[in-house]
C-alpha cells in the first residue's frame, strides 16, 4: 500500500494538474464554504462514529484486545489512508482498511467539492435593473417580439458598458441560458455579449443562448466565435392580412362559428383596463387550469399576470354563462399576451377550463386578431414551433430517408413534447415563420444545452416535488408569481 509504484501513479497524476493549473481559474460559490465547513463537520462525525462500528464489528478477528483510544486511533488513520495500531487475521486488515478510505475519501471529496464549485446564482431581477431594462424596451422592443420576456423576475441580466443594450440569463446545471437576443441598441450589443461571455468565464460556466433571431445569431456568432443552430420558427401573423375567408381557413372559420353558436363569447382588453377583482379571479383560475404540476416556461414566458407595471399586456378571454356557474363564473378560458414594441404582442400564455369545449384556443387567438387594429396592434406573434421545417419537409413528396427519419424521430417525441400539433395549430393561421437559433460554443455542450433548457422551461424537474396545496399558498402571498404554463394542444 506505500509501494513505489502507487507513488509514481500519484505523481504521474498530479504533474498534469501542476501545469494545467491556469485552467482551475473560475470564482467558487461564497455561499458554498459555509455548507463545506458544515459538510466536513458532520461527514467527519459520522466517519468517525461509522468507523468505529467497522472497526468493532470483526472484533473476533483483532489480534489482542485494543482499547477504545487504540480503535478510535486506528479510524482516524483509516480515514486518511494509513495503517493504525490495529492488526486482524487473514484478509480483514484490508476490508477494514478499504472501508475507511472509502469514508475518508468520501468525506474529501464532498468538502472540495462544495467548497471549490463553480457558483450558481439564484437568479433574481432587482428593481432597478427592471426599470433600465423597461427603459430599453420602450426605445428598442419592436425589434424583438421575445424582449419583454426578459422582464421575468427570475432571471439575472448584464449590461454593456455604455448601458445601451443587455442581456438577461439564468444559470441552470452550470450552463448560463440567455433567451431571445439582447436588448437595446444593436450597436451596443456587443458590449452587452462582451460582459456575458467574461462573466461565463469567470464562473466557468457554459454560455449559450436559446431562440435569437437571425440578427442575434449573427451578431452572436461574430463577436464570440460561438456557433449557431437553427432550433424551430416562430409563428407570425400580420393583422393586415389575417382572414377568415378562403379554404385554407375553413377548418379554424367552422370551428370559431360552432363555438360562438354553443354560447361563447369573447373580450379582449389590455391588463390596465380590469378591475381588481376580476384580475384576482384570472389569476387563480390561470394557476388552477395548469395542465402539470410544474410550472412551465422560460423563453417564452413571463412568468406573471396582472401586475401593474405590465398594464401594456393584453388578455383575451372566453365567457359563457352556465346553469350553475363554478368557482370562476363564467370564465372559460384565457390567453395572455405581453407588448412587443409599441404595435405588436406576443403570446404568453394558454389556459381553458378542462370542461370547456374544444376549440378554445381557435376563438381567442382569432378574437384577438380581430381586436387588433382598435388596440392599434398590426402584428401578433404565436407560439414558438421546433423544428418546423424538418417536420414540414419531411412529410412532402420526395423526402429523402434521412429526412423521413428525422420527422419519424419528431413525431414519436411529440406524445411527450408536443412538437408536432404545436406546429400544425401555428399553422391554421397562416403566420409567416421567422427562424430562431441555438448559439452554443461546441457539438459537446449541445446535450447539456438541451438538458439545461428543459430544466428551464420545466420538462424536467431535478428538484423535491412541492405538494400543490403548499404551492397555492405561497402563490396567494405573492399574486404575481405566477410562470407561464403548459401550451395544452390536444384540444385543438
Amino acid at each position: 500500500r506505500h509501494s513505489l509504484v502507487g507513488v509514481i501513479i500519484s505523481l504521474a497524476l498530479l504533474a498534469p494538474l501542476l501545469v494545467h493549473r491556469k485552467e482551475f481559474a473560475a470564482l467558487p460559490d461564497p455561499r458554498s464554504r459555509w455548507r463545506a465547513l458544515a459538510n466536513f463537520v458532520l461527514m467527519s462525525a459520522g466517519s468517525l462514529a461509522l468507523g468505529m462500528l467497522i472497526v468493532s464489528v470483526h472484533g473476533h478477528r483483532m489480534v489482542g484486545n485494543p482499547s477504545v483510544a487504540d480503535r478510535l486511533t486506528h479510524v482516524v488513520y483509516g480515514l486518511f489512508g494509513f495503517e493504525g495500531p490495529l492488526d486482524y487475521r487473514g484478509n480483514t486488515s484490508w476490508t477494514v482498511a478499504f472501508s475507511l478510505g472509502a469514508l475518508g475519501w468520501i468525506t474529501a471529496a464532498t468538502t472540495i467539492y462544495l467548497a471549490f464549485r463553480p457558483e450558481h446564482p439564484a437568479a433574481r431581477l432587482t428593481e432597478e435593473d427592471e426599470s433600465r431594462l423597461r427603459a430599453l424596451l420602450a426605445k428598442h422592443g419592436g425589434r424583438d417580439s421575445l424582449g419583454h420576456f426578459a422582464l421575468r423576475r427570475d432571471k439575472a441580466v448584464v449590461f454593456s458598458p455604455s448601458g445601451k443594450a443587455a442581456v438577461t440569463y439564468r444559470v441552470v446545471s452550470g450552463v448560463m441560458l440567455a433567451s431571445g437576443d439582447p436588448i437595446g441598441d444593436v450597436e451596443a450589443w456587443p458590449g452587452a455579449i462582451e460582459r456575458f461571455m467574461d462573466e461565463a468565464k469567470a464562473h466557468s460556466w457554459t454560455p449559450a443562448v436559446m431562440g435569437c433571431s437571425e440578427t442575434g445569431g449573427e451578431v452572436w456568432t461574430r463577436e464570440t466565435g460561438l456557433d449557431a443552430l437553427e432550433l424551430g420558427d416562430e409563428a407570425v401573423v400580420d393583422v393586415a392580412d389575417f382572414s377568415l375567408a378562403g379554404r385554407a381557413m375553413r377548418n379554424v372559420r367552422q370551428m370559431v362559428k360552432r363555438i360562438e353558436r354553443a354560447g361563447y363569447e369573447t373580450r379582449v382588453r389590455r391588463i390596465r383596463d380590469l378591475g381588481d377583482a376580476e384580475l384576482e379571479r384570472i389569476r387563480r383560475a390561470a394557476e388552477d387550469w395548469r395542465g402539470t404540476d410544474t410550472e412551465r416556461g422560460f423563453s417564452m414566458a413571463l412568468g406573471r399576470i396582472g401586475d401593474p407595471s405590465d398594464g401594456d399586456c393584453l388578455i383575451a378571454t372566453a365567457h359563457k354563462q352556465d346553469d350553475e356557474p363554478g368557482e370562476y363564473g363564467d370564465l372559460k378560458a384565457i390567453l395572455h399576451f405581453v407588448p412587443w414594441g409599441e404595435d405588436g404582442v406576443s403570446l404568453d400564455l394558454m389556459r381553458r377550463d378542462r370542461s370547456a369545449d374544444p376549440g378554445m384556443n381557435e376563438l381567442l387567438i382569432v378574437a384577438a386578431l380581430q381586436a387588433a387594429p382598435k388596440l392599434g396592434i398590426t402584428r401578433i406573434s404565436l407560439n414558438f414551433a421546433m423544428f418546423r421545417s424538418a417536420l414540414a419537409r419531411g412529410e412532402k413528396i420526395g423526402a429523402g430517408p434521412v429526412l423521413r427519419a428525422w420527422r419519424g424521430l419528431l413525431v414519436f417525441l411529440s406524445r411527450w413534447f408536443q412538437i408536432e400539433s404545436l406546429y400544425k395549430f401555428n399553422a391554421k393561421f397562416q403566420p409567416r415563420w421567422e427562424p430562431r437559433f441555438v448559439v452554443y460554443r461546441a457539438s459537446a455542450d449541445l446535450p447539456r444545452i438541451g438538458f439545461a433548457a428543459m430544466q428551464a422551461e420545466g420538462f424536467v424537474n431535478l428538484a423535491l416535488p412541492v405538494p400543490r396545496f403548499l404551492r397555492r399558498r405561497r402563490t396567494a402571498q405573492r399574486p404575481c408569481a405566477h410562470a407561464v404554463a403548459e401550451r395544452d394542444m390536444r384540444a385543438a
